[in-house]
């Protein structure tokens, strides 16, 4: 039997600068499927890398993903020392969640503001004698 598999979005810090997406997606992949990999390079005054991190989505089962944290995690791997831990819900998502929450509410609203409405608008025409 297959375990349940998750989207998950890891973050991993602490690259190397000659690491590449491809780098990623075949080191992660031996885990789970990788279907997004989004690498970040903050620079210092002068334009020189400074910290190099990165955020993979993968498609994981539970006990998958404790084994790629307890393999990977914290080691030296193309110039770098892994950190591996699961990414915190970023801002601009959790903003997006509310927005649709808000109009998923708003709509169920406007229906039922409707469905009340309607019934007594159609009583009120029936009972005035034209």
């Amino acid at each position: 039997m297959k375990a349940n598999r998750e989207t998950k979005r890891l973050f991993v810090g602490g690259l190397g600068t000659a690491i590449s997406e491809t780098d990623l997606q075949n080191q992660f992949s031996r885990f789970g499927e990788v279907s997004n990999v989004e690498i970040i390079t903050r620079k210092d005054d002068q334009g020189n890398p400074q910290k190099i991190f990165a955020y993979i989505n993968i498609n994981v089962a539970e006990a998958d993903l404790k084994k790629c944290m307890s393999v990977l995690n914290k080691t030296k791997w193309k110039g770098g020392t892994l950190q591996i831990q699961l990414a915190k819900e970023s801002f601009l998502h959790r903003m997006g969640i509310q927005r649709i929450s808000q109009r998923t509410s708003s709509l169920v609203l406007t229906v039922k503001v409707k469905q009340r409405r309607y019934p007594l608008w159609s009583r009120a025409i029936q009972e005035r004698k034209w």
